[in-house]
């Protein structure tokens, strides 16, 4: 889908910042794949609602914005990342400059196209490289198999990122950015909401270990009533 009406520089415009908010107050998210697969479209449709099919090669923007997420309003980073080189052996090469990226956010879309089999083998080295970095395994991974409207062009099948999915322990799904702006939607807010429950529970557990439990006053009568038992044995 193209928009004839707009230059390219205006469809490559950055999306203005929101206002930092407090330390730690923010949701950091990832989305990360091969290079063609909707990153960047995914990313802007999510915060403007609007479909941009025209990027240049992508640089890896970060966006902050504040969400709308049930009822409240949370501060939500998302980093775009470059895409990986389509050969699977040459992704691998390129992980480390993705590093930063990975170890600063708290959730992740992997995404391939449906319509390119080499981006969907990227999926798993990029997921490898996540746990390796987050070996925790609530840190919340979804994996999205994108432009589901191009079903004549299909070369991954829907149960071939199912089946992926399931080895890896991870949420999958297909969504067309072009055409679902809602589906789109529905997967950062539920990324987002995954994270915030991480955190939450994060919080409460840093809370908990900080109690240290306050020892009990010792009981006056009872240390008299034993050193005077310890006297009278003496005394024996």
């Amino acid at each position: 889908m193209r928009l004839p009406s707009m230059s390219q520089p205006f469809l490559l415009a950055p999306i203005a910042e929101c206002p930092p908010g407090p330390p730690g107050a923010q949701v950091r998210l990832a989305v990360l794949g091969a290079r063609g697969v909707g990153k960047s479209a995914m990313i802007v449709r999510f915060l403007t609602k609007r479909f941009i099919g025209d990027y240049e090669p992508n640089t890896g923007n970060l966006y902050s914005r504040l969400v709308h997420l049930d009822g409240d309003h949370v501060a939500v980073q998302i980093q775009d990342t470059p895409g990986c080189i389509q050969a699977q052996e040459d992704c691998v090469q390129v992980l480390d400059s993705l590093s930063r990226c990975v170890k600063s956010a708290e959730g992740f879309l992997l995404v391939y196209s449906i319509t390119d089999y080499s981006s969907y083998q990227s999926i798993q080295p990029l997921y490898q490289h996540i746990r390796k970095e987050h070996p925790d395994a609530r840190t919340p991974i979804i994996i999205v198999g994108n432009k589901a409207d191009l079903l004549h062009a299909r070369q991954v099948q829907a149960k071939e990122g199912l089946q992926l999915a399931n080895e890896l322990g991870s949420l999958f799904l297909e969504i067309s950015t072009s055409e679902d702006s809602q589906g789109v939607c529905d997967v950062f807010q539920y990324l987002c909401k995954e994270v915030s429950k991480l955190q939450h529970a994060g919080s409460t557990d840093r809370r908990r270990s900080s109690i240290i439990p306050r020892p009990k006053s010792p009981n006056m009568q009872d240390l008299k009533r034993r050193f005077k038992q310890a006297l009278s044995s003496k005394v024996k």
